[in-house]
């Protein structure tokens, strides 16, 4: 349950006054739904303004608050023509203010003739006079801020507007105990939080305010981290001790790579002990991580254990599945799939193999924990694409075995150092930084969209020296819908000049027209998949030697070299097109010359976390587990590691969540949030 003294910045904003239908949707779109998202939407910036009697030219350029009375209206012959309204200072000094957009009435109303208004903007010279741009308006008595904070808004929102919304939810904020440990607060000068959150709204340079803000959320998610890890360590699964007789029948094309051994004897390390293992595997794509997870799933069979695989998508899921089966091919090892489609029969027998122990390994998506599937003896459970499952999903699969079962998590997105500690600060971590033998470098080559015919040219030779071709199409902003619309354009105007070559795969596709697609495709029926990133995660299709990425310039570093990583995958000289549009911002230049000189998965995680930010690392925020609102990547590096230290110090010598700080602690941990998951709160 949440603490009581929260429950006021928990409410809807629609307890706020003056917010109704209208100014929920602007809201919405900004992620806030509650009076706690107000506090913690915080300024990206703000202005100075300084307070005029008169005007003057020696303050052109700076943003001013003065009393002026208008004077006089003139709007241009045409209808897009400014409005201007002449107006003057107490000793009788010019300036217009000029209003954009059409149509008079607004200014006429916000601006009557004769009555004095204070007014703020930035001031200009236009020709010989003075001139204000669309100026902010207050009453005679009503003054502006000498710094007023600049919010991030959507369309229907003024900045002043959500200030107002703010200053409620800033009364609705108690004054909380203090969970910082109290040397750490001295010597950072920080203010409690409380003081904290209105410093910043009031002053958003304030920077010892925004500090003392981002390190609670971290501290936050550290401590929950930090609880999850000590919950794990006091369990007592089940030791799992291989005897080696199924590893030793493996046929393998080729030795396994340093770094695959090392995380093998790591992974086997922990089986072999009672507290179930937690491990994150980070492999850069094409790294061998499927080949680790077979080993360590092979490990419980040989211990008489069941293995289950978890997969985000159905697409994946049944990848694995036919990967496993021809890599595990003569070993008696009895291998099933299970995802929402599998219905009737085929979907009874499995589950009564799980349940008898038949079926030794079960490979699906989320699926497989359903409350009807039961295991003789679940060991082992290993999660692919980590980030896509939250916390609560993991202790789900947990609760299946008659122990809980030990867990190897699994990401082909590399993560950087500082955020691998965020994000999974739970878990212990094996890295594969070394490709197998055979994968060669992927040429990437930055082409303008201007050139398109050039590149369809290309792939028509591509497609006539009998390779394959994947075509991603542009990310539309916050709208599915487009997406599929962009990518069903594409489809169609390449299919105008290939014909019945080209295939299209799209997310809003039922999971058999998928995967019939996607094995029209794999057995070389279709020359061209045209896509949306639904291709994003781990298809893999030998003879396909060439992607195409739409307008890459819309794309996360990260999920780009996700992209990129579909080829190369069968030997041979690869080639990855990034198309990018006219106008690039620096942030989108940086990236695509870092995609062309670099193959490293870890080297562009690191550039995307500095370029982007936490929230957005793991492409469109599709991420399962809670992101940053308030820690910014350079306060993230920087408050990290003391954020961790104090979350294992209140646990390790402050008792927890039992003394006087703990307390404090757990109101921090549903304050930011930190709380779902964490099992061991409802009884500590």
């Amino acid at each position: 349950m949440r603490p009581e003294i929260l429950n006021p910045l928990f409410a809807e904003v629609a307890a706020l006054k003056g917010v109704g239908p209208a100014l929920a949707k602007p809201l919405d779109r900004l992620g806030i739904a509650r009076a706690v998202d107000l506090l913690f939407h915080l300024p990206s910036g703000w202005v100075d303004r300084v307070a005029r009697d008169e005007l003057d030219a020696a303050d052109v350029g700076r943003t001013i608050a003065i009393t002026l009375t208008p004077r006089d209206y003139r709007s241009g012959s045409s209808p897009r023509a400014p409005t201007r309204v002449q107006a003057t200072d107490a000793a009788g000094n010019h300036a217009s203010l000029v209003f954009f957009g059409g149509g008079s009435g607004w200014a006429r109303k916000q601006l009557p003739l004769g009555e004095p208004k204070r007014v703020s903007g930035r001031l200009d010279r236009y020709g010989d006079a003075l001139q204000i741009v669309h100026p902010e308006i207050g009453g005679e008595e009503e003054g502006f801020r000498a710094r007023e904070a600049i919010y991030p808004l959507s369309e229907g929102l003024t900045s002043r507007r959500l200030a107002a919304l703010v200053e409620q939810s800033l009364a609705r904020a108690p004054v909380l105990d203090e969970w910082i440990e109290p040397s750490l607060k001295a010597r950072h000068d920080w203010p409690d939080w409380r003081s904290a959150v209105e410093r910043i709204h009031a002053d958003p340079a304030d920077a010892v305010a925004r500090a003392r803000l981002a390190y609670d959320e971290l501290f936050a998610n550290q401590l929950a981290l930090s609880l999850v890890r000590a919950d794990t360590r006091k369990r007592r699964g089940r030791a799992l001790q291989g005897d080696g007789r199924l590893r030793d029948l493996l046929r393998l094309p080729y030795r396994l790579t340093g770094a695959q051994a090392r995380s093998v004897r790591e992974i086997e390390g922990d089986l072999a002990q009672s507290a179930p293992m937690l491990r994150l595997l980070q492999g850069d794509v094409g790294a061998g991580k499927t080949l680790v997870a077979a080993m360590a799933l092979l490990i419980a069979i040989e211990a008489g254990a069941q293995g289950a695989l978890l997969a985000p998508t159905e697409i994946l899921a049944r990848q694995h599945h036919d990967t496993l089966r021809r890599l595990l091919a003569g070993l008696p090892v009895e291998i099933a799939v299970l995802t929402g489609r599998d219905k009737g029969r085929a979907r009874e027998a499995t589950l009564m193999g799980l349940a008898d122990g038949s079926i030794q390994l079960l490979i699906g998506t989320h699926a497989i924990f359903q409350e009807a599937v039961r295991y003789r003896d679940l060991g082992l459970v290993v999660v692919d694409e980590q980030h896509r499952f939250g916390v609560a999903e993991r202790m789900l699969l947990q609760a299946k075995g008659q122990t809980p079962p030990h867990v190897l998590a699994m990401t082909a997105t590399p993560i950087p150092r500082t955020l691998t500690l965020a994000l999974h600060g739970e878990m212990d971590q094996s890295r594969l930084d070394e490709m197998p033998p055979g994968r060669e470098l992927i040429e990437t080559r930055v082409v303008s969209e201007e050139r398109i015919d050039e590149v369809v040219n290309a792939l028509g030779r591509h497609l006539a020296e009998g390779k394959q071709a994947y075509w991603v199409c542009p990310l539309v902003e916050e709208s599915a819908t487009s997406d599929l619309q962009a990518a069903e354009a594409r489809a169609a105007s390449l299919q105008a000049r290939f014909g019945d070559r080209v295939a299209l795969v799209h997310g809003r596709m039922r999971g058999a027209e998928k995967d019939a697609v996607m094995a029209r495709f794999s057995a070389n029926e279709a020359g061209v998949l045209v896509a949306t990133t639904v291709i994003e995660v781990g298809v893999d299709v030998p003879n396909a030697t060439l992607i195409v990425i739409e307008h890459a310039d819309r794309f996360g570093l990260a999920q780009l070299h996700q992209l990129r990583g579909r080829v190369g995958r069968g030997g041979g000289r690869s080639v990855c097109l990034l198309l990018r549009g006219g106008s690039l911002s620096e942030t989108s230049r940086a990236r695509l010359a870092l995609m062309r000189e670099s193959n490293d998965g870890f080297r562009i995680a690191e550039e995307d976390l500095r370029l982007r930010g936490a929230g957005e690392l793991l492409g469109t925020r599709q991420s399962g587990e809670a992101m940053f609102r308030l820690a910014t990547p350079e306060l993230l590096g920087e408050l990290l590691p003391a954020a961790t230290d104090d979350a294992r110090l209140l646990i390790d010598r402050d008792g927890g969540l039992e003394g006087a700080r703990g307390q404090a602690a757990r109101v921090a941990l549903y304050l930011f949030e930190r709380e779902a998951g964490v099992a061991l709160l409802r009884s500590g």
